[in-house]
């Protein structure tokens, strides 16, 4: 009988360890807020710890084709998902809009107007954005800027964050007055004030996921992936407003 229990509890730990996955996920800077809580949300119900990392897109996608441990990429664009499946990095069929990014121009002063006239102006020492090489929401503040014919005026006050985190932390702290950053990163700041860019002035920010090459067969990747879809995922990515409309 002893000898039976010993090994029903062995067998129930090995089976828990089956169950209870560990998995490496890179996560878009912008989208750090709502993966912690999805990942969280998703360990509660499954088991399986999503092991986030923060960064930004094209920085992530270089570590990816230097054999980095990613199971599952969270971009902040459409296109390098898209080229990670082409290039055979990840799962065909795998890749899916998450999250549709806002772009927003935001300063920590909480009494300052801010618009298309705050640009046009140029009454500002610094402002911030992602490197538009590596960063989409970068990419979006450059084309803003050019959408509205100001780059050229406001481009020696141009300060570059290696991600959209960075670039809010130079608003944050003083070392720039303003800065592009997402929507999702001061939504929920009591301080500071925020104009909304026009998606008109931009391509639109699709944020697409994929299943990583390494993760194929990864049952905990894949019900990641599948949480991720889900309504309390959804719930998540709106209240730090995101759209999740999805274009593929």
């Amino acid at each position: 009988m002893t000898r039976f229990l010993l090994a029903a509890v062995a067998l129930l730990s090995v089976s828990a360890t089956a169950r209870a996955d560990e998995f490496n996920v890179a996560v878009a800077a912008n989208f750090t807020a709502p993966a912690k809580e999805i990942a969280t949300a998703f360990e509660q119900k499954t088991g399986h710890k999503a092991v986030l990392s923060f960064g930004a897109t094209g920085q992530f996608y270089a570590q990816i084709k230097q054999d980095a441990p990613f199971v599952v990429f969270l971009a902040a664009d459409d296109e390098t998902p898209k080229k990670a499946v082409e290039e055979g990095l990840a799962v065909p069929d795998s890749r899916f809009t998450y999250a549709v990014g806002r772009l927003v121009l935001w300063t920590k002063a909480g009494d300052a107007p801010l618009g298309e006239d705050t640009l046009r102006k140029g009454a500002f020492e610094k402002l911030s954005i992602a490197n538009p090489a590596t960063a989409p929401y970068g990419l979006a503040a450059v084309q803003t800027l050019k959408k509205m014919g100001v780059y050229e005026a406001i481009q020696p006050k141009i300060v570059q964050g290696n991600s959209i985190a960075q670039a809010f932390q130079f608003a944050e702290t003083g070392a720039a007055e303003l800065a592009f950053v997402a929507l999702s990163q001061v939504i929920a700041k009591p301080d500071g004030t925020r104009w909304p860019v026009p998606e008109a002035l931009h391509d639109p920010i699709f944020q697409d996921a994929v299943l990583l090459k390494k993760g194929a067969g990864n049952e905990a990747a894949t019900a990641f992936l599948a949480f991720l879809k889900g309504p309390e995922a959804a719930a998540v990515i709106s209240k730090y407003g995101y759209g999740t409309r999805a274009p593929n």
